[in-house]
């Protein structure tokens, strides 16, 4: 019970600490001190985005992400980092609007446009602006305005400047019709007198968030934007007095803080001139015959990508578009980046089944594939692969293909493709099927019946449907044989870091046309050819092309080493991938008699058991999923 109170208590007292209430007199002697507390809505907001740091995407240890961005100069800011996956330049322009925003420049009078697809994380993005304000600071506030207006708005325009001097800050703005009336007729316009009070933003709350949402078009009513006239107060108050104004529309309740329009671009154009005129002119209309208000609101809109090309194309619509700064939000495109969206996901639901190896990123595999545009310099793995910032090797050699370019000449790459919702969905449908865990083979089939079953245009349905039945299908049998390998080999990483050392010694002592000293005996030896060879043919190094490829080897160790890079069978990807097939090789007539067997002597009985122990112990996967994946591969892997 005592933990409760302490939790409560606490939570209480820091809450607490955070409210203050004086006057006006009072809150100047605090600006004076702290001229930052009376900073516009876009300066507070670059604050919530910056103060939990940024770095250089380059300082990541991932050696994909350099191989990816090079000499890109992309921050990564803490406060997107953990919930927003492989849109680090979507998330850089944003963090940029807000911080050229807060100079009060340009970009301060203009509005925040994300367009993307479906389910690309516009309204998460906003959601996450939403809460970073409602995790901020209180600010000072007119006690009693609807609209939690600056204090300093009190002060009179002929004494600004003076006040300005003093305090060092801007003073921009006026107070609204509500406290304008309070002040001359219950302050008798002693505007020092006037109270003042700190205010939370919260969106439940209407206070500083304000939300438009799509509405139909036929009962569309400013009155959501501005607020309305109480009419039953008409009958003691005169039209244009102000003690019959209820200043909670959008605008009203957004002030000091952000107004989202979802789906932007349904509602009337009447709605989208108070927008522009609220971010440009920094004034809406108040409702009925009271002039016009100040309002100071980052103002964030979204829509998708059809409906912005449709308002586009009316040239009637030249004079907001020239007020919209637009920043696209398409579909993540990196594997690595759209496994981690998967894994935030079913980490923040009940989804407590097994999820076997790879079967995210199966799935990922899928998504990220019905994103990207052909090209004529490779395939489409290929390209998913260098997307990923991975080296793809062919023939023996490292596949040289400038990212960049890829990404120049396919402009909507991103744009289209399956959502994440499709993904989810299919790993709900799996685990529906299975009921235990979800494994690369349910969710492929689920994936495979949800395709048929959607309503894609038949050429569209024909190249998912390829993915699935052949592309993944192919990538997963070589990544269960790989699987399957290591499982077999006793100490996997061991053997393959030996064999890697092994050839290394070998190809030096040949580039260098030296001998090796045996370790043991300590007699000299030449380079051992057989050994080289035979790691070489596993990836078609044959003939004339051997002595170039050890030189290559032998250069870039060195150059890695010289660098301090620690250097492993992993640091070359050529050399990686043929050390690995050797391996395979080496065990691939075990693994398939082993697997396939039907009935086994006491032997194989003893290293299937070994094997199937090694999947579940060190491997990830469950009783049930080890069964499924292992008749799979008997089916599937190794045909006689």
């Amino acid at each position: 019970m005592s933990q409760f109170q302490d939790l409560i208590r606490s939570d209480r007292e820091t809450r607490d600490n955070k409210k203050w209430r004086g006057n006006l007199l009072d809150y100047l002697e605090i600006a004076k001190k702290d001229p930052a507390i009376a900073k516009l809505a876009h300066a507070r907001m670059n604050d919530v985005i910056i103060r939990d740091g940024a770095s250089e995407v380059m300082n990541s240890d991932d050696p994909r992400v350099k191989r990816l961005y090079k000499d890109q100069p992309v921050k990564v800011y803490n406060f997107f980092k953990d919930e927003f996956f492989g849109i680090e330049r979507t998330l850089a322009q944003i963090a940029r609007y807000f911080h050229s925003a807060s100079l009060k420049g340009e970009e301060s009078r203009q509005v925040l446009y994300l367009m993307g697809p479906v389910g690309s994380g516009k309204s998460s993005l906003v959601e996450k602006l939403h809460k970073g304000l409602e995790g901020a600071d209180p600010v000072y506030a007119i006690e009693g305005c609807p609209m939690f207006e600056e204090p300093l708005h009190l002060i009179p325009r002929h004494l600004r400047k003076e006040f300005e001097k003093m305090l060092g800050v801007h003073i921009e703005g006026d107070i609204c019709p509500v406290c304008r009336f309070r002040l001359k007729n219950e302050f008798d316009a002693r505007y020092e007198e006037f109270p003042v009070a700190t205010v939370g933003f919260s969106k439940r709350n209407r206070k500083g968030i304000g939300v438009v949402p799509p509405v139909d078009p036929n009962n569309q009513d400013t009155a959501v934007l501005i607020g309305s006239e109480d009419i039953s107060k008409l009958d003691r108050y005169s039209e244009g007095d102000p003690r019959v104004l209820e200043l909670n529309g959008a605008f009203n309740v957004g002030n000091r803080g952000v107004v989202e329009f979802i789906e932007v671009f349904k509602n009337e154009t009447e709605y989208l001139h108070a927008m522009i005129t609220a971010t440009q002119e920094k004034t809406i209309p108040a409702p009925g015959r009271h002039g016009t208000i100040y309002v100071d609101s980052v103002i964030v809109a979204h829509s998708n990508e059809a409906e912005w090309q449709k308002f586009k194309a009316d040239h009637t619509n030249e004079a907001i578009l020239d007020r919209i700064v637009a920043v696209k939000v398409p579909y993540n495109l990196r594997l690595s980046e759209e496994v981690k969206i998967y894994q935030k996901i079913l980490h923040n639901s009940d989804f407590r089944a097994h999820v076997a190896p790879h079967t995210l990123e199966m799935a990922s595999m899928f998504a990220v594939l019905s994103r990207l545009e052909p090209t004529a310099k490779c395939d489409l793995m290929t390209k998913l692969r260098l997307y990923n910032g991975e080296e793809v090797v062919e023939k023996g050699r490292t596949k040289k293909i400038n990212v960049q370019e890829l990404r120049e000449e396919a402009k909507r790459e991103g744009m289209n493709g399956i959502s994440t919702r499709f993904i989810m969905k299919s790993l709900d449908n799996a685990l529906a099927e299975t009921g235990k865990c979800i494994n690369p083979i349910s969710v492929r089939e689920a994936l495979i019946s949800m395709v048929k079953d959607q309503d894609f245009a038949d050429d569209l349905k024909k190249m998912y449907l390829e993915f699935l039945q052949d592309t993944l299908h192919k990538e997963y049998l070589e990544l269960l044989e790989k699987e399957i390998t290591k499982a077999f080999v006793y100490s996997y990483q061991e053997q393959a870091e030996a064999m890697f050392q092994n050839y290394l010694d070998h190809a030096e002592a040949f580039v260098n046309k030296t001998k090796l000293k045996d370790k043991n005996t300590k007699e000299e030896l030449q380079p051992n050819e057989g050994l080289l060879k035979s790691i070489e043919e596993q990836i078609a190094i044959i003939g004339s092309s051997a002595e170039g490829f050890r030189q290559e080897v032998v250069s870039y160790l060195w150059a890695a080493g010289r660098k301090g890079e620690r250097v492993s069978y992993q640091s070359y990807e050529p050399l990686k991938e043929a050390i690995e097939k050797k391996l395979m090789s080496s065990v691939r007539e075990l693994s398939r008699i082993i697997t396939k067997a039907r009935t086994r002597d006491v032997e194989q009985t003893e290293k299937h058991q070994a094997m199937v122990k090694n999947m579940l112990d060190d491997h990830g996967y469950c009783e049930y999923c080890v069964d499924v994946v292992l008749k799979y591969a008997a089916n599937n892997l190794w045909k006689d």
